[in-house]
Formats: structure tokens, C-alpha cells, sequence
């Protein structure tokens, strides 16, 4: 797979890429210089995510340019000018002023993909507040579990939000002090949220902001145990910014998409931070996944830049090659995948059915942003995750008995992905767990968790979870390979593996797949999959069993969760499913 390349030819650039030569981009790139590009707030009193993303665009006269394109469930639409969303978050920092809350105190929100929802983060963040997202999709005790260990003072919902999975817990949450609902609903102890805004001034100046104050906290969910809060500061900003430019290719006269869910961290990132420090216009989608209304969208809204998961991928593969064919995706001109790695297929289907590559890039919850990436101008070698940003220092590193790591430094051998601390958007801890966040670091470097290789050309090359690599017969097998190759095959849609305990070899490698429309389980096909894979990869790396799922678990960000898929396969605990996709 490695050897397979997808070559870009300056002439079919539609726009001129901002980063145009690696090497030299790499050589030239400095975090002190690119902070130059932010205005930071009026008067020298430091930096403020909200005033990059919205107030920096009316005080430069661009006040009157759409920042979100709104389409709800219904059909409905709304546009919100950089102005109106300057003066409708101003309200809400006034609101929250109004109720007594203080710079540090954390704000949640468990909403949809409603314009509510980026008045209450954007005006958080101008307060000095903290914001933290919450999945709409979550149940009673994921969300119990995350607003106590934030802190929640204040929670923006709904009404039926709050009376199905908010109002049970209320008691056991005293810190929660104020909870706003977006469609009034008359709740006892709650507030109507346009109410207070309707009584708010439209004039609000964001007090001294320091880089390094705390402005964002996102939860992450481990294997096991409880979710951690991911601690992110201002100072993010530079790093939303910059990825956006440098892996995203932003130009100002864009019309971005990014499809995350706003309660995952890139719904953040890049659904509202990264967009809007760039000027451009973006489009929220309030509705699920459809793929007649996704192209329908990308075509109406005249989409440029798209930003998607590689689950959505699939499920678009899935539909055919024949449904984006009735519709007018000219205007696309890069697509971007990320949530967990994008198996080469679904780049050469990107290629051959919307006449564009998708480029995969990498990053977590605790980086921030995008930290190893595919650019509009770089070759693309499907099922890589590309290259370290300009300024990102990226290893593949071993761990040693003493607790360090050392490098390794010779192309094409398997470690663990690791980071050079220093840049914007890393973390700053978990909240009230600084062990834990120690953990994360040795000998210089912050440790992913992830197994990657890099090769000769310095790619790299996504391998495995640590904790979901399969050790069979000696060998260690990554599952994201065997996964790749199962998508080859025209009948799978989804695949999942893991490895099975076997006294014997170690563990057996297994694979679970749901099946195209058109395609029916059985044993005749169960064994042409198998075949087909053990052509492809060899007896040892191949699965030995094979079971089908109408569908496999995953959660909302896309990532196939393959731990509960083993935690089920052995009748085990299955551990924190709180981010766990609800089945179609």
C-alpha cells in the first residue's frame, strides 16, 4: 500500500495552496511569527479565542460577511453575519455577567448543531469563562459524570434535553447553578436563554485575557475507568488557526463544511474556532447523516473546503458511485477526513467518485488541533496519515524498562507516535488529575498511545492503538491493516478487528464487518473474505475468523470502537460506552 501515490500537479490547482513547499515551509515556520497574524485584543491586553474568531472581523469592516450558514432538520435556513454573531455573543458574555459568573468557571452546552450553540461557546469565551461541549446524545450518567467533574456551574440545553436526562440528576449536582434553555420550556429551575439575551446590552468589552487561561475543556474517554477533562487554553487559538491554513488550505473566500458533532473536540477546532479566525463563511448542518441531503448541500451551498469522518465516508461509498454524479460538487475543491485513520480505498474512492482525493490527517483531544497531516499541494499516499505540521516535531519512539523512550530512527519500524511539546494547542492537564497527565510525557516527548510507522519519504503510518495491537504467533499485527484490506473487498461496508486470547499462538486475529446494500451473510461469503484477505496479507496477519454485524460500534466522532467489540466477543465489562454512537 505504501508504494501506491496519488501525484498533485500544480495545474490543477483551483486556488494557489497556503502551504506550497514542504521542506521549505517546514524550514522557514516559527509559532512567533505566525502569532503575528492574530490581532489579539485591542489595546495589548492579551489574547481572546472569541475575539480572533468573531470581533476582529467587524472592527477590520467585514462585519457584513456571513460566518455561519445555517440548514435545520426542516429545511429551515438562517444566516448569522460576523456582526450578528458579534452582538448575539456579546449578550450572552453580559447574560453570563449578569448572573454572577466569574472568568474560570465552566459553561456546558448540550445542544445540537444550533446556532445557539456557538452563541453560548463563542460568548463563553469572550466572559473568560470556560466552555465545554457536551454530546446531545449522551445519556443521564455520562452527562452526571462530566458535569461533576468539570464543575459545571452553568448548562445550555433544551427543554427536552433537560427533562429527559438533566432534571433526574439535578440534586445530586449542586455546583450547577443555572441552567438556560434555548426554546424557553417553562421548566422550574431553569432559564429562558433568549429571554436573558433580549435584556443583555449588545455592547461588551472582553476584559485582559492571558494566553495560557484556561478556555476549553474537553472530555476524552479511556479504555477503561472514568472520562478525562483535556485542558486547553487562548493561547489554542494560534495552533486552530494555523492548521487551518496549512492542512485545511482555508482561503477567506471559502464556504467550509466541517461535519463534526459539536460535542467532540473537532465540532470545536474546526466546526467554530478555525473557520471563523479565517473570515470565511461555514455551514452547520442541524441533520443526521443522509447522503442524498450531504450532496445536496455540498451543491446548493456551493461547498469548497469539507471536512468529514471517515465513518461518513464509508457510509457515502456505501450509497454508490452514481448518487454524487446527479449533483453540482464543482465548487469542492478539498476534502479532509479525520477520527480515526482513512483506509486507502476511501482516498481512491474519494478520487474516482468526487474527482478528489481525500486527505487523511491525525490528531487528538489532547493535541488540539492537527498535528500530522496530508496538504493540498503534497502527494497523497492513501491510508497515510501525511506529514508533521510546520512547527510540530513528530518521532516514533519505543519505550524503555526505566520509564523513557528513545527514538527510533530507521524508516518502516513500528513504535508509538510521540510529540515534541511546545506547540499552541496542546494540553495543559486533566482536571484535577496532574498524575495522570504526567503519564503522558517521558524523556521530552508527549506519548499518543498510538502505534505508527514512518517511512523513507517521512510519512507516516497509522498502525494500532497500543492497547489494540494483536500479538499472534510472535508477530504484532495492527488492525487498521487487516480493516483496509476487508474494505477492499466490494461487500464490506464497515470492518472492525481485534485480536481473541488463544493459550497457544497468543491471539487469534478476528474481524467483524457489516455488508453493502446488495450483499447477504453466509458461509460462502464469510470464506471469500477470509480467502481474499489471506491473499492479500499472508496466513500469519490475515483473520482466522470472521463474523458479520448489521452494524459495528462506533462512536459519535467515527472511530470504530474495537475494545467493545472485544469486551463483547469475551464477555467482559465493556467499560465507559459513553460516547457510544446510538444505532441507526
Amino acid at each position: 500500500m505504501d508504494a501506491q501515490v496519488l501525484v498533485k500537479s500544480p495545474a490543477a490547482w483551483r486556488v494557489a495552496p497556503n502551504l506550497r513547499d514542504y521542506e521549505d515551509a517546514r524550514a522557514r515556520f516559527s509559532w512567533e511569527a505566525a502569532e503575528r497574524e492574530l490581532a489579539g485584543l485591542p489595546g495589548g491586553r492579551g489574547l481572546n479565542i472569541a475575539h480572533e474568531a468573531v470581533d476582529r472581523h467587524v472592527l477590520e469592516g467585514r462585519g457584513a460577511k456571513t460566518a455561519l450558514r445555517w440548514r435545520g432538520k426542516r429545511g429551515e435556513r438562517k444566516d448569522l453575519t460576523y456582526a450578528e454573531l458579534s452582538a448575539a455573543t456579546h449578550r450572552f458574555a453580559h447574560a453570563l455577567a449578569g448572573l454572577g459568573v466569574h472568568a474560570g468557571e465552566r459553561v456546558f452546552s448540550l445542544l445540537g448543531r444550533i446556532p445557539e450553540l456557538y452563541v453560548t461557546a463563542l460568548g463563553t469565551l469572550k466572559h473568560r469563562a470556560v466552555y465545554c461541549p457536551l454530546f446531545s446524545a449522551f445519556g443521564p450518567e455520562p452527562i452526571r459524570a462530566r458535569l461533576q467533574l468539570g464543575d459545571a456551574r452553568v448548562l445550555v440545553t433544551t427543554s427536552a434535553l433537560y427533562r429527559k436526562k438533566v432534571a433526574p440528576l439535578r440534586a445530586s449536582l449542586p455546583g450547577l447553578t443555572f441552567v438556560l434553555l434555548v426554546d424557553g420550556g417553562g421548566e422550574s429551575d431553569t432559564l429562558d436563554f433568549h429571554a436573558l439575551l433580549a435584556r443583555a446590552s449588545e455592547r461588551y468589552e472582553i476584559q485582559t485575557t492571558s494566553p495560557e487561561d484556561m478556555a476549553l475543556l474537553h472530555f476524552t474517554s479511556g479504555t477503561t475507568g472514568r472520562p478525562k477533562g483535556a485542558i486547553h487554553v487562548h493561547r489554542a487559538v494560534l495552533a486552530h488557526h494555523v492548521t487551518g491554513a496549512l492542512a485545511l488550505d482555508l482561503h477567506p473566500e471559502d464556504i467550509f463544511w466541517c461535519t463534526a458533532d459539536p460535542g467532540w473536540v473537532t465540532g470545536t477546532s474546526y466546526g467554530i474556532i478555525s473557520p471563523l479566525t479565517h473570515g470565511l463563511s461555514s455551514v452547520v448542518d442541524e441533520a443526521d447523516f443522509d447522503a442524498e441531503r450531504w450532496y445536496g448541500l455540498l451543491a446548493e451551498e456551493r461547498v469548497t473546503v469539507w471536512y468529514t469522518a471517515p465513518t461518513a465516508v464509508r457510509m457515502l461509498m456505501k450509497a454508490g458511485d452514481a448518487l454524487p454524479r446527479r449533483f453540482d460538487l464543482s465548487a469542492l475543491r478539498f476534502i479532509a477526513s479525520v477520527g480515526e485513520p482513512l483506509n486507502p480505498e476511501a482516498v481512491l474512492w474519494g478520487q474516482r467518485a468526487l474527482g478528489l482525493p481525500i486527505h487523511d490527517n491525525w490528531w487528538q483531544t489532547e493535541t488540539g488541533g492537527i498535528m500530522v497531516s496530508n496538504y493540498a499541494a503534497m502527494d497523497v499516499k492513501p491510508g497515510s496519515m501525511g506529514r508533521p505540521l510546520p512547527g510540530v516535531e513528530a518521532a516514533i519512539v519505543r519505550r524503555l524498562p526505566d520509564g523513557g523512550v528513545e527514538e527510533v530512527s530507521r524508516p518502516g519500524v513500528e513504535g508509538e507516535l510521540a510529540l515534541r511539546p511546545g506547540w499552541p494547542s496542546m494540553f495543559r492537564g486533566y482536571l484535577h488529575e496532574d498524575e495522570r497527565y504526567r503519564k503522558c510525557f517521558a524523556s521530552g516527548w508527549y506519548l499518543s498511545g498510538d502505534l505508527a510507522r514512518r517511512d523513507a519519504d517521512g510519512y507516516f503510518w497509522f498502525v494500532g492503538r497500543a492497547d489494540d495491537v494483536i500479538k499472534s504467533m510472535g508477530h504484532l499485527i495492527g488492525p487498521f491493516e487487516v480493516e483496509s484490506v476487508l474494505l477492499e473487498h466490494p461487500a464490506v461496508a464497515e470492518a472492525g478487528v481485534i485480536g481473541r486470547p488463544e493459550p497457544t499462538i497468543g491471539e487469534v486475529v478476528k474481524a467483524f464487518v457489516s455488508l453493502k446494500d446488495g450483499f447477504t451473510p453466509g458461509e460462502a461469503l464469510r470464506r471469500e473474505l477470509l480467502a481474499h484477505a489471506r491473499t492479500r496479507l499472508g496466513a500469519v496477519v490475515a483473520p482466522k475468523e470472521l463474523d458479520f454485524l448489521p452494524t459495528l460500534p462506533r462512536t459519535r466522532s467515527g472511530k470504530i470502537m474495537r475494545r467493545l467489540l472485544k469486551a463483547r466477543e469475551l464477555g467482559l465489562p465493556e467499560g465507559d460506552t459513553s460516547t457510544l454512537e446510538a444505532p441507526a
